[in-house]
């Protein structure tokens, strides 16, 4: 790595962490993923500006995660650097009907820090494993809600190093899409607005979804989520069983036998494991039903590009 980038790199980030050679596998849900080269751990929205700007002076190539719930790493890592946005982006303020959120939050605590304000509108989250950050640039959803319905708005950091607020429609949200990935804007905080609810009702919709989740999803192994998104006309889970995909299995990687929406690592598995075996299902899915599988799983530090899309 170059030995000036690193320089001054840590010249610009105090109050964060800068680590060389940090495995991926202990910052991802999958728990998979080799070394990446350098991994920041900014502490403020200047430091993230700064890591940002230092790695395109240098040219050197960067991502910026949030959870790491919905990545699979190579196994070979990145060659470059990646951001975190996490343990110091966590704050979560309610004024009213409005709940602000640091992009580094989970998910999980903003629906509780709802439920604890009396606002519903958030319980489809609860059991999501991500951060905010991430289930903005994603417009992530569950059990009829997604981001889009409660979101006001975001602060963005673009590529230029500007610091902009940009509503739900400026963000261009949709299913399992926004412009964020496109224009490379990094999200640091978003905006929510709910509506006055019951604390009880909240919560036992809160725990009906929490129960929904344990008796359909498999929780028990490590994995990114639901592995695809979901095909217009179908359900990406069926369309998997239907054919004869449940319990697929490539080395320590396998198609749940609970859900086959999930691809789990039972133990051990590689990422080049998931990654061949999410290709195998889109072959063999393209080829029974004409559907074409996208992938809701990011891939990072993946030289082979043919499994993304």
């Amino acid at each position: 790595m170059n030995k000036e980038f690193l320089q001054n790199l840590r010249e610009q980030i105090k109050a964060g962490t800068v680590t060389e050679q940090e495995p991926m596998n202990k910052h991802t849900s999958f728990a998979i993923g080799g070394p990446a080269d350098v991994f920041v751990q900014p502490a403020t929205r200047e430091e993230i500006r700064s890591a940002v700007y230092c790695a395109k002076e240098a040219g050197i190539p960067f991502f910026v995660m949030g959870n790491g719930s919905n990545l699979l790493v190579s196994d070979e890592g990145f060659r470059g650097m990646i951001i975190q946005i996490g343990k110091n982006f966590q704050e979560i303020s309610v004024k009213d009907t409005v709940i602000e959120v640091q992009a580094g939050a989970l998910l999980s605590r903003t629906a509780r820090a709802a439920w604890n304000a009396g606002l519903t509108g958030f319980e489809f989250a609860a059991g999501i494993p991500g951060s905010v950050g991430g289930a903005v640039a994603m417009n992530a959803g569950a059990y009829g809600g997604e981001v889009k319905d409660v979101l006001l708005d975001a602060e963005v950091l673009t590529q230029e190093g500007e610091f902009l607020t940009l509503t739900g429609e400026e963000l261009d949200l949709s299913y399992r899409h926004s412009c964020i990935f496109e224009k490379n804007y990094v999200i640091l905080s978003a905006r929510f607005s709910f509506e006055k609810g019951e604390s009880g009702k909240i919560k036992a919709r809160m725990d009906e979804l929490a129960k929904a989740r344990r008796e359909k999803q498999p929780l028990e192994f490590p994995s990114a989520g639901s592995t695809f998104k979901r095909p217009e006309g179908y359900f990406a889970g069926k369309l998997i069983q239907d054919a004869g995909l449940k319990g697929y299995t490539v080395g320590g990687a396998q198609v749940s036998e609970k859900h086959s929406g999930f691809v789990v690592n039972r133990g051990g598995a590689t990422a080049e494991e998931v990654a061949f075996l999410i290709k195998q299902v889109q072959k063999k899915v393209m080829k029974q039903f004409n559907v074409m599988m996208q992938p809701e799983v990011r891939f990072v530090g993946f030289a082979d590009t043919e499994v993304r899309e």
